[in-house]
């Protein structure tokens, strides 16, 4: 066999495999999780009329931004945006839905940082992992609680 047929053969293992893995991260009970709290956040009048507020609130203080700390309104400008946004997060769908990206997003950064300290120990992880020591901790979703 040449060696562009052996390269060719390796390539096409490793986009298999490759496939194979998107498949089980997408029917993953983390990914299931996101996209159910991820619509029901869409689609719940509260969550939206909030999030109609505070788009509004946050256009006013981008508004005051312009002045700065100077504009006479802007650290008023600023709670309002704060307020609305802790009503938000306190709703049940936005609370879910940031848990379940949350976890979504751990379980894709444990599986990019897998891949990368197969290769070497120094390749930095996408997400912003720094080699040796930055970024994220190690154990991902099991943390000790898999067993």
């Amino acid at each position: 066999m040449a060696v562009t047929e052996k390269q060719t053969l390796d390539m096409s293992a490793l986009l298999l495999g490759a496939y194979e893995l998107a498949d089980m991260i997408v029917h993953s009970v983390d990914s299931a999780d996101y996209l159910y709290w991820k619509e029901r956040q869409e689609t719940d009048p509260e969550v939206r009329s909030l999030a109609r507020e505070f788009n509004r609130k946050k256009e006013l203080f981008e508004e005051t931004q312009r002045f700065g700390h100077f504009h006479p309104n802007y650290h008023e400008a600023l709670d309002q945006v704060k307020e609305v946004q802790a009503r938000l997060d306190s709703l049940e769908p936005v609370r879910r839905f940031k848990d379940a990206e949350q976890r979504l997003d751990d379980l894709l950064h444990e599986v990019s940082q897998t891949i990368a300290r197969a290769v070497s120990d120094t390749i930095k992880v996408p997400g912003g992992d720094a080699p040796e020591g930055g970024g994220r901790s190690s154990g991902g979703s099991c943390s000790g609680k898999c067993g």
